[in-house]
């Protein structure tokens, strides 16, 4: 017997445009980022890895219609998760412990 797997929220949408902003602005932060601590050829932002990661393990809302059985109410969770995803790329949130437990 096979399971139907759920869609997860990176394989629905994302929201790239914060995502964007955040990685930008972490490449040119100088002081306390894990970046600085060597320059490598091919530095990639670790905000894309952090929405990368949360968006692969969360379930987009369509693939929950037990739990948002309308496409608003599908719309209004997937909105909830951009917001949760803003606000971890951020680099400052990555220690702010108020900050994680919210999401």
């Amino acid at each position: 017997m096979t399971k139907d797997r759920r869609r997860k929220l990176i394989e629905v949408a994302l929201p790239l445009e914060a995502i964007n902003r955040e990685s930008a602005r972490e490449k040119s932060i100088r002081h306390g980022h894990p970046s600085t601590l060597h320059l490598w050829w091919s530095r990639k932002p670790l905000a894309t890895a952090r929405a990368v990661l949360f968006a692969q393990l969360v379930d987009d809302p369509s693939s929950r219609p037990d739990l948002y059985p309308t496409e608003a109410e599908q719309d209004t969770r997937r909105r909830e998760l951009f917001e949760l995803i803003e606000q971890l790329v951020v680099w400052e949130n990555t220690t702010d412990l108020p900050a994680l437990l919210r999401l």
